[in-house]
């Protein structure tokens, strides 16, 4: 069967302690303890983990009941093996950012030592938000930032800098100048922060060379919609893959070099419109649960399998080949599609080794207690593929290397000569640039990216999962 549970949509996910109640109770008894609200909070929150964790047997023992809940769930990781569960201090908000809606300037970074003689820290614009404030102020990808409030980023400093974003600010830029080939200044930027709802759906484009009709899709998060609209961002990629195949292009390639990862079930929607001939009795991943679990028969082996999808055009891809660009930033669900398609066809990587991510929560809130407001992102299952693969806690390591910050700077996403586009553009046509550029040894500090909530995230949406009571 598809799904164990029934589909839902959104990640609402009933979970609650079950007090068990001793009928033959002595009624002369003194009466159960009041529970704090820290108490109240750190029983679910131990209840939750002792059925779902996925680590059961190395969980740690938990501190003090009354402590602050934060520091209780904490004290029960597996670390440093579990690089992932986190909570949350408001629900809501989780959700929120986990379908692209926070209050931001609309501006995402990657951060570099400006040189290695010297402390100095840069931060490259990779992409302006639709509608953000800075779009409306003109910022574009490949601008370089150096100051924040006036203040110089270094090495020291960068991280305590990077805060003020969350709030008004002011960034010193420069703008790269093809002609001089250098960074000229431009006027300081005072930058307002909004409630953004980012589509993850950034570009899509159609190119023609030669013979080869090439489908080109950037694809920032995974999120099937927003609330009201809860299927609008995957049922826009169907429209996206649906003009392909009426253009008839013969290459895909998919751009995940900033998607850090997001909902299952958009990562179903994209494979199903990807992976040749496949139906919904075709097997893309199995969520593989703890030993508690487990030993009930609907856990033993969940199978997460593809839809049926009129606009897939998996049998026109040339040799049956799915090209993708990579980076550190290629997170979780984006590499549950390269696993999951690698049994089906050749997926071929462009850019860099991907985050190496294998493992996967469910998003879970108190519906008990009103007062409780915390969020809950426990390591629940490991993800395989239809061969039972699962080997890439380490990244998968791409067939054609690439850093795009090797580059003097970073051109508009969707330009050919833009250079990891470029890269797998001349893996498709089979014809070398005559004008590759001199690469620049930087090094990456880091990246805006990585601090978003949806960063590293397979969120399993597709389960309604409630325990007994």
């Amino acid at each position: 069967m598809k799904h164990l549970f029934s589909q839902k949509s959104g990640f609402y996910i009933l979970m609650g302690a079950l007090i068990l109640l001793n009928a033959c109770q002595d009624k002369t008894e003194d009466p159960a303890p009041v529970l704090s609200e820290n108490a109240k909070v750190n029983t679910w929150i131990q209840t939750i983990m002792d059925q779902a964790y996925y680590w059961l047997e190395d969980m740690r023992k938990p501190i003090s009941l009354e402590s602050d809940p934060e520091d209780y769930f904490e004290s029960l990781l597996f670390r440093p093996t579990d690089r992932f569960s986190v909570i949350f201090p408001d629900y809501q908000e989780l959700i929120n950012s986990l379908s692209g809606v926070t209050k931001e300037a609309g501006y995402e970074i990657t951060l570099a030592r400006e040189s290695s003689t010297n402390n100095n820290v840069v931060a490259f614009v990779t992409y302006t938000k639709k509608g953000s404030p800075a779009e409306i102020k003109g910022m574009k990808r490949g601008d370089l930032i150096t100051q924040i409030n006036g203040v110089r980023m270094n090495l020291d400093n960068y991280r305590e800098l990077l805060a003020l974003r969350s709030e008004a600010h002011t960034v010193s830029l420069f703008r790269y100048n093809q002609e001089s080939a250098n960074y000229v200044a431009l006027p300081s930027v005072d930058l307002t922060t909004a409630v953004l709802s980012e589509n993850p759906n950034f570009l899509d484009s159609i190119y023609t060379i030669g013979n080869q009709k090439i489908g080109y899709v950037v694809y920032h998060f995974f999120a099937p919609g927003i609330e009201g609209q809860s299927t609008r961002y995957d049922d826009e990629m169907d429209e996206i893959f649906a003009k392909f195949k009426a253009e008839g292009i013969n290459n895909l390639i998919l751009d995940f070099r900033y998607n850090g990862g997001g909902s299952q079930s958009s990562a179903v929607n994209l494979s199903s419109l990807i992976a040749p001939g496949v139906t919904d009795k075709d097997v893309l991943s199995k969520n593989k649960f703890n030993s508690f679990l487990s030993g009930f028969e609907q856990f033993k082996n969940v199978i997460i399998e593809f839809e049926n999808k009129p606009e897939n055009l998996g049998t026109i891809l040339s040799g049956n080949r799915l090209y993708v660009i990579t980076s550190s930033r290629t997170a979780s669900a984006s590499e549950l599609i390269i696993n999951g398609l690698k049994p089906y066809m050749d997926v071929f990587l462009v850019g860099g080794v991907t985050f190496g991510k294998n493992v996967g929560s469910f998003a879970l809130q108190d519906t008990e207690n009103p007062n409780n407001k915390y969020g809950l992102l426990p390591i629940a299952f490991q993800s395989f593929n239809k061969n039972d693969q699962s080997d890439y806690s380490n990244g998968f390591q791409p067939n054609v290397q690439g850093n795009e910050l090797s580059q003097p700077t970073l051109l508009p996403l969707g330009d050919t000569n833009e250079f990891l586009l470029k890269l797998t553009l001349e893996q498709i046509t089979g014809i070398p640039s005559p004008d590759r550029l001199q690469l620049i040894d930087r090094i990456d500090l880091g990246s805006s990216l990585e601090n978003q909530t949806r960063f590293g995230k397979l969120i399993d949406d597709q389960t309604k999962f409630k325990l007994n009571r």
